[in-house]
């Protein structure tokens, strides 16, 4: 199991399209992955869960990938989330 914190960068945070962005990489990997933040927790490949959570820019969150591909499931999450558009 992997976990990290990161930053979302994006510049408009986690909206509906920058969300289904985030849906579809994570549902890329065999790996479970969530994200946390605070007391939430929810599956990274859920669209509707992820929406839940309202994330802004400058946030932090936990993800957490647990599986044969977690490592490269972070990196490339992270990647994305630090992105700037």
């Amino acid at each position: 199991m992997v976990r990290k914190t990161v930053t979302v960068e994006l510049a408009s945070g986690l909206e509906a399209r920058p969300v289904a962005m985030l849906v579809q990489v994570a549902s890329q990997y065999e790996s479970n992955i969530y994200v946390e933040i605070e007391s939430k927790r929810v599956n990274a490949k859920s669209i509707m869960g992820m929406m839940t959570l309202g994330l802004a820019a400058g946030e932090q969150i936990t993800i957490t990938a647990d599986g044969t591909d977690e490592e490269q499931a972070i990196a490339e999450i992270e990647k994305y989330l630090s992105n700037h558009e």
